[in-house]
């Protein structure tokens, strides 16, 4: 049986197991709150899914810390976002309402070197690109490609003037299907 500081009370770590948004910190949450209510460290392993020695080492950084270290740390770790900062995606946002510089459609690889440009960088990946354009709400839209073979306008209209043109069938009043009930006989004696 883990030790666990009274930082909160065993109610109030139940209550925010059951209300955080965030499934990281809820199942963290959850695993503290039973550790706290006196199960063994491998009774709350067989239910959370976590293993013993994380369950440990969670327990270990909640006596420590308190609340404050549970939940998914590596969104705050201190970083700045360097690429996708909301003023480049503002920037991105007013760009992408005129066509690129050599016209035609905008493309990942365009964005891309627009985003270079405008951060001062030799190159962008166009993974980065498309990572800013779903972070404004946009995707790529690409029109379906022409068939390199396909005939042209005055070809098609040439082949619909010279083709025969096919009478229509006469339709059965009732349609019907051969019956398959049995083989085929010959009436012929012989």
């Amino acid at each position: 049986m883990a030790h666990i500081a009274e930082h909160l009370s065993v109610e109030e770590l139940g209550r925010r197991a059951r209300t955080q948004a965030d499934a990281c910190a809820a199942r963290h949450y959850q695993a503290i709150w039973l550790l706290a209510q006196g199960q063994t460290v491998s009774e709350v392993a067989a239910v959370t899914g976590f293993v013993p020695r994380w369950l440990e080492q969670l327990a270990r950084r909640y006596n420590q810390f308190g609340p404050d270290a549970l939940g998914d740390r590596r969104r705050h770790n201190g970083t700045k976002a360097r690429l996708l900062t909301p003023e480049l995606l503002d920037r991105l946002r007013t760009r992408l309402e005129t066509p690129p510089p050599d016209g035609g459609v905008w493309t990942t690889t365009k964005i891309a070197a627009w985003m270079a440009g405008e951060l001062g960088l030799v190159s962008v990946y166009p993974q980065r690109a498309w990572d800013a354009l779903q972070a404004i709400g946009w995707s790529i839209q690409a029109p379906r490609p022409k068939n390199p073979a396909a005939a042209s306008p005055e070809a098609q209209a040439a082949f619909k003037k010279n083709s025969p043109i096919r009478s229509p069938r006469k339709k059965r009043a009732i349609p019907t299907a051969p019956s398959r009930s049995s083989a085929r006989t010959s009436t012929a004696s012989g």
